[in-house]
């Protein structure tokens, strides 16, 4: 580790980390204002409704990640061309992928929210809400998709500059939708898709700068192309979609166990603990470009020395989280309208959670640096194990020990198990990168 190292290190993550942040303030910001409108049920549609959204958003996010991985490691490779096909890639998927969800979501908008666990009036709460959801799914999915390809351009803080724009419009409007003009979640899930398009649009205006936009790729090519971006995109993908995979597990258990005083207690912990997974993410994917061109420049010595300053940036942030968290237990539930009931059901459950946070950085982190480096089989197993682990533990630990509070202790001994696999995979692939002589194995 050298001062310049760490200089570059600071000014690839840190834009990435406030950015990551802003999204999972992003995703709070409806649930606030629908929960001070409308109360209880507000937040519970909200929450129950959230995962679609995420799945909407974890598309785009995959897709511009793994077209920006490869993009970067040709560029490092010195194939220049290829590097602008995976661009161009990148780009028709996105789109392709824009007009396939937006039909999809919108005419299965009920169904899905009935598989959730939605009924009553949640459930034509949430209805509402995705509905209009489903009609702005592009400027999700390519505002989202945008993003890593900036980073990758050396744009870190361009990238954040697009998401707090996007973020100060949704708040601005859910204000003005919500509680001016009282339009509930409907207001609210419009402010959310215009603030996407907000972020769509500044983004797309640096790559037009940068002359980066392209779609010019042969149609011989754009098969092969898409297949290499979605089999890298599937781990950045899981990864954002691994809270809300949780969520869904975690409402569907509560719902039998504790019924909606449960899944509102955890909508509210949800969505600040969930802001700091993403800034775990944000760590990760800040560090991704580095990453991947010394993997390009098969430079192990500097590649390793980024992942070091990479764990010990997330576990330092993982326990200022912690703090913040904790010190937040006791008023956390009426920042979001919850009733006084849930509120002190919140201060009650919050210490459990922030067990499982440390090992949630290793996680985040793990999983970063094996999609960036092309070892995918490894970053699959970490993104998609831990709903795994929480799935078998739910169906066996309430039964046996407890009902709802251990719905919370499988959740936190889930993350636990998972970030322990993850530093036996980070040993495997360490040792066989020694046994080969410290050249990367693709």
């Amino acid at each position: 580790m050298n001062k310049r190292d760490l200089r570059i290190f600071f000014q690839f993550v840190l834009p990435s980390v406030l950015s990551f942040a802003l999204s999972g303030v992003y995703a709070i910001v409806d649930g606030l204002f629908v929960g001070n409108s409308i109360g209880d049920v507000g937040l519970s549609a909200v929450n129950i409704a959230y995962p679609i959204v995420a799945v909407i958003q974890a598309i785009g996010t995959g897709i511009g990640m793994g077209g920006a991985i490869y993009y970067s490691i040709n560029t490092a490779e010195k194939q220049e061309k290829r590097a602008r096909e995976f661009t161009a890639g990148a780009l028709w998927v996105l789109i392709l992928s824009s007009i396939l969800f937006t039909f999809l979501i919108f005419v299965l908008n009920r169904p899905l929210l009935s598989l959730l666990g939605a009924g009553g009036e949640i459930l034509s709460l949430g209805e509402e809400y995705i509905a209009i959801i489903a009609l702005g799914a592009a400027l999700q999915i390519i505002g989202t998709g945008l993003i890593p390809f900036i980073r990758n351009h050396g744009g870190s803080f361009y990238a954040m500059i697009a998401m707090i724009a996007g973020f100060l419009t949704n708040m601005l409007l859910d204000y003005v939708f919500v509680w001016e003009l009282e339009q509930g979640v409907a207001g609210a899930a419009i402010a959310t898709i215009i603030g996407q398009g907000v972020t769509m649009l500044i983004a797309l205006v640096y790559l037009l700068r940068k002359k980066q936009f392209t779609l010019h790729i042969a149609f011989s090519k754009l098969g092969r192309t898409a297949a290499d971006i979605i089999k890298v995109g599937i781990a950045p993908f899981g990864l954002a979609m691994s809270p809300n995979i949780s969520l869904i597990i975690i409402n569907r258990f509560s719902m039998s166990y504790g019924g909606e005083k449960a899944i509102a207690t955890y909508a509210c912990i949800a969505y600040i603990i969930c802001i700091i997974y993403l800034i775990f993410q944000g760590v990760g994917d800040g560090c991704q470009p580095l990453l991947s061109q010394c993997y390009g420049e098969k430079d192990d010595t500097r590649m390793k020395s980024f992942r070091k300053m990479a764990y010990a940036f997330a576990l330092i942030l993982s326990v200022a989280g912690c703090i913040v968290m904790f010190l937040m237990r006791n008023s956390l539930g009426t920042l979001f309208g919850a009733s006084s009931e849930v509120n002190i059901e919140i201060a009650k459950i919050i210490p459990i959670f922030l067990v499982s946070v440390p090992f949630v950085a290793i996680i985040r982190v793990a999983t970063a640096s094996f999609y960036a480096t092309e070892k995918s089989m490894y970053s699959y197993i970490l993104t998609f194990i831990e709903p795994v682990f929480m799935l078998v533990l739910m169906l066996i630990l309430p039964p046996l020990f407890g009902g709802q509070i251990m719905i919370w202790w499988s959740t936190v001994n889930a993350r636990i198990l998972s970030a322990l696999l993850a530093l036996l995979l980070k040993q495997r692939v360490d040792k066989e990168d020694l046994y080969k002589g410290g050249e990367l194995v693709k």
